[in-house]
Order: C-alpha cells, then sequence, then structure tokens
C-alpha cells in the first residue's frame, strides 16, 4: 500500500514537474532544433541565454519587477498587518461587514476593475500633475490595491491564533498597545507575514492584464518583456525559453527560501481560527 502511494506520488511529481523540465530543456536548444523537432538533448547549447539579453531589455523588465513587486508586496503586508490586527483584536461596529466586504473582494473577476482603473490613470495624467500611468508609482498602487483585501484576510486569522495574554502580559509590564503590536505580535505572527509577503509577490510577479494596459514603456514588468520575443515578423522561442528560465529563478531562490515560515504560516492560517 505504501509502495503504491509512493509511486502515485512521484508520477504526480513527474507530472507537476515537466512543463519546468521543458522548459529548461527548450531553452539549451536552437529555434531551429525547436521548430523543426530535432532536438539534440545531449549536446546542449547556452546561445539563448546569451542572445536574450540583446534582443530585449531585459535587464529592465527584471528591475522594474523587482521594484514594483517587492514595493507592492511590503505594502498589502503592511496595511494587512494593522487591518488583520484590528479586525482579529477589536470589536466594533462594522467589524462583520467589513471583514465579509474583504473576501466579498474576491468574488469579483479583476478584469471588470481594468477599465475603470485605465480611465482613472489616463484622466489624472491629462487633468493633474499626479502621473501613475506607465510609472512604478501607479503598479505599485494597482497591486498593494488587489493584493490587500486577500493579505487581510490572512493576517486575521494568524492574529486571532496567538494568544492575547502575550500582549496583556506586555501591557503590565508598561507597554502600551502599539509596543505591545510591534514587539510582540508581529514577531509572533512572521509565518503569517512571511507567508502574505510571498504570496503577494508571486501573484504580481506574473500578473500581465494591467501591466499591460497600465504601463507603455517606463514600469513594464517582465511578463511584457517575455511576450516581446514573439512578434509578427520573429519567432524566438529557444530565447524565450530561456527568458522563462530566468525569470523562475528569483521566484524560486524567494521560495526556498521562505519554505520553512511560508509553509508553516499557511497551515496556521488554513486550520486556525
Amino acid at each position: 500500500m505504501n509502495r503504491g502511494l509512493d509511486v502515485l506520488t512521484w508520477l504526480v511529481l513527474l507530472l507537476m514537474l515537466s512543463p519546468i523540465i521543458w522548459l529548461v530543456a527548450a531553452s539549451l536548444q536552437t529555434d531551429g532544433q525547436l521548430s523543426t523537432g530535432a532536438y539534440n538533448l545531449l549536446e546542449p547549447t547556452f546561445t539563448a541565454f546569451s542572445r536574450m539579453w540583446k534582443t530585449v531589455d531585459f535587464e529592465r523588465y527584471m528591475v522594474n519587477s523587482l521594484i514594483i513587486c517587492t514595493a507592492a508586496a511590503l505594502c498589502a503586508t503592511a496595511f494587512a498587518s494593522c487591518a488583520g490586527y484590528a479586525l482579529a483584536r477589536f470589536k466594533f461596529r462594522g467589524a462583520t461587514g467589513l471583514s465579509l466586504g474583504v473576501v466579498g473582494t474576491q468574488l469579483i473577476p479583476g478584469s471588470l476593475f481594468l477599465l475603470p482603473v485605465f480611465m482613472g490613470f489616463v484622466w489624472l495624467k491629462q487633468n493633474t500633475p499626479v502621473a501613475l500611468f506607465d510609472t512604478h508609482a501607479g503598479m505599485i498602487l494597482v497591486y498593494t490595491a488587489f493584493f490587500t483585501p486577500v493579505a487581510i484576510y490572512f493576517m486575521r486569522y494568524f492574529f486571532a491564533a496567538i494568544p492575547r495574554d502575550l500582549e496583556e502580559a506586555a501591557m503590565v509590564d508598561g507597554c502600551t498597545r502599539f509596543g505591545a503590536f510591534v514587539k510582540i505580535v508581529l514577531p509572533a505572527a512572521a509565518p503569517g507575514l512571511v507567508a502574505t509577503f510571498v504570496y503577494a509577490f508571486l501573484f504580481a510577479w506574473d500578473e500581465l492584464l494591467f501591466v499591460a494596459a497600465l504601463t507603455q514603456e517606463n514600469a513594464e514588468t517582465i511578463p511584457i518583456g517575455i511576450r516581446n520575443f514573439i512578434g509578427n515578423y520573429q519567432e524566438r522561442t529557444a530565447q524565450l525559453m530561456a527568458a522563462g528560465v530566468v525569470s523562475t529563478l528569483p521566484v524560486l531562490i524567494a521560495f526556498f527560501a521562505t519554505q520553512r515560515w511560508l509553509v508553516k504560516g499557511i497551515t496556521a492560517g488554513a486550520v486556525k481560527g
């Protein structure tokens, strides 16, 4: 029975990893080999990795992604920490409605907000000195607004799982409520903070719809850069695959560097509350 489960586990793992294996293998071939199907896996070439930086200004897209995704994830985590703590600890009028509203926002397709946000950004650009269209600040604002509600949902349950006695003991010793929040509650909720940050970062890293509509040149991120390898008059498939491998590396590093806290945080948020 156990051997059968092991075999099934390995099969599922292989099935899930097969796209990544194919991505890496294809990035080590040439465009001609990919187009004709004459693969030579025994003699890989790294030509696509060296040429992709010249074909497309991929460095600029990667820097934009790192700035926008990191800032948006930090802002969403910070806002969610404050709001989640308030919902978990304080009883006030409208708390239940606010909690339901936070969850309800996730039921609305994000594409419905695209046109209003686009028109708002264009209006601000034409009528005010506030520039959000095609800027880092604009994309950080959009991603923060999108990921904060679900981050609040996560953080509320993390804070609710922390015993109140810890804060009360700190306040008895002279800490203010804010001091107990910073010195006691936030360190205890570190796994939840890490899980929330990584969740927001990963989703922002892959997002294409909004960045394609709300940027033009200055704030374009990696999904736009990868798309540029395939055009009307060119198909640089090998470089496209190489760009996919390079863009995946920061995500893998972020995941494995925070894996212990991420799994612990997600598990705690799933079973408590």
